[in-house]
């Protein structure tokens, strides 16, 4: 009886023994690529033609991080959204495939009186604006980032004139109230282009093409 058993039991085994060695191994999964992306949200101080975005993207973000400019000439913090600007990044904050997705938002320029469709009250619509971008990030799955707005290259008597000094000091304090980080922007290039002086900072001027 056990010869049999043994003889049967051989001839069932061989062939899925054969299977075994010849079929092929599934290669293990490939641990998921870990890049963080930027997404630049903002004016034309930051947008692609003439802002600080492209140099920002292309010198200072190593290839590992994708870096989207997203800013356009032109927009405040109100007509940015009402546009459907803002839907677009969005969209690019809750993609998926990256570890983490940071959105640097700068405005001021256009939100200042007198510039009507885009001028924004600095007591009320403005910073409201900045904490809604704010919050609206963090829900999506991604971490913002404050800007405060670069300095123009404006001079009296030799001294820079600050302008837009009120609209920084309301970045710095929306910043401050929803823990968001900040980059001081405003506060550096007030310094960098005061050094320079009014003939070094016109250097700095966009050429008409």
């Amino acid at each position: 009886m056990i010869k049999p058993l043994l003889l049967a039991t051989t001839l069932l085994l061989t062939p899925l023994a054969a299977q075994a060695r010849t079929a092929p191994v599934a290669a293990p999964e490939p641990a998921p690529f870990k890049s963080a992306k930027i997404v630049l949200v903002g004016d034309s101080t930051t947008a692609v033609q003439g802002g600080w975005g492209p140099s920002f993207c292309g010198k200072h973000v190593t290839s590992f991080i994708a870096c989207i400019n997203l800013a356009r000439g032109g927009r405040s913090s109100g007509n940015y959204r009402s546009e459907g600007s803002w839907a677009l990044a969005l969209y690019e904050i809750r993609s998926g495939g990256f570890s983490d997705t940071y959105v640097l938002i700068q405005f001021g320029h256009n939100d200042q009186p007198g510039k009507p469709g885009r001028s924004t009250d600095l007591a009320t619509e403005f910073p409201a604006n900045m904490k809604r971008y704010v919050d609206e990030v963090r829900a999506a799955g991604g971490k913002p980032v404050l800007v405060t707005p670069l300095t123009r290259r404006q001079f009296k008597d030799g001294r820079l004139v600050d302008d837009l000094g009120p609209w920084a000091e309301a970045v710095r304090k929306v910043a401050a109230e929803t823990g968001t980080p900040l980059v001081d922007l405003h506060a550096l290039s007030m310094a960098a282009v005061q050094a320079m002086g009014p003939v070094e900072a016109m250097r700095l001027a966009q050429v008409p093409p």
